[in-house]
């Protein structure tokens, strides 16, 4: 099963007001490892940045007056969710919005084009009831460092969502386990364990500079090094 992390940044708060998206961030986690395959863009939303949200996600009108509208990039944000199941903190909101995309362009909804929809935030409200369970409490309490996370932004933050989706999930059996198990008719259950055997292909040149380009982008919109850049230098230090 595929999964896609997604967030989406707006105008502002309330679709029914016409609010629109203006950035969506989505990252793969496949076999509950988080790939570098994602698809990231802003959006010009034809209309003004409320003043609220810009101090939420510092994106202002001038950064989105060149960037394509929703109908330019739907096909695109379609083509990379479609057939997988989505992790959005507070999904209503996301999906209220992305819903709001398409039926303007007469394309549906989004249920028309993936599999399902988890919602984290309702997931931490079980795991921790009566506690904080926006993402910055959920990384301080489950251990996933952002502090590279000063604004919000959609792509840094499906990132850290996935980390902490994996950090709530992390015990219970694997994914890829809960999919492949079966019970045989003495009632024990069996795993195929052949479909544990992931390949792990040396990545080319072509790959390590893109994914070098990726943690450049995510750097830049944190004004700061990202986790993953940080492991590396350790852990070259280290073998040195």
């Amino acid at each position: 099963m595929r999964y896609v992390v997604l967030d989406t940044e707006t105008t502002g708060l309330e679709v029914r007001q016409g609010h629109r998206i203006i950035e969506i961030g989505c990252i793969e986690v496949n076999g509950r490892q988080v790939t570098d395959h994602h698809f990231h863009q802003y959006i010009n939303p034809e209309r003004e940045v409320d003043e609220g949200a810009f101090q939420v996600h510092g994106i202002s009108d001038e950064m989105l007056a060149d960037k394509p509208k929703f109908k330019q990039i739907a096909k695109d944000f379609l083509d990379f969710v479609q057939g997988s199941t989505l992790i959005i903190h507070n999904a209503a909101f996301d999906i209220g919005f992305l819903d709001g995309e398409l039926e303007r362009l007469g394309m549906g909804k989004m249920a028309d084009y993936v599999d399902g929809v988890i919602d984290s935030l309702g997931m931490a409200r079980e795991m921790f009831p009566g506690k904080r369970n926006n993402l910055d409490a959920l990384c301080d309490r489950l251990g996933v460092n952002n502090a590279h996370r000063q604004l919000h932004g959609a792509l840094l933050d499906s990132q850290i969502l996935a980390e902490v989706y994996l950090a709530m999930t992390r015990g219970q059996d694997s994914l890829v386990i809960d999919l492949n198990a079966q019970h045989d008719d003495d009632g024990v259950e069996r795993i195929k364990l052949s479909a544990l055997n992931l390949p792990e292909p040396e990545p080319t040149e072509e790959e390590l500079a893109l994914h070098q380009a990726y943690l450049a982008d995510i750097e830049k919109a944190a004004k700061g090094p990202s986790v993953w850049s940080t492991i590396s230098q350790t852990t070259d230090e280290q073998a040195a």
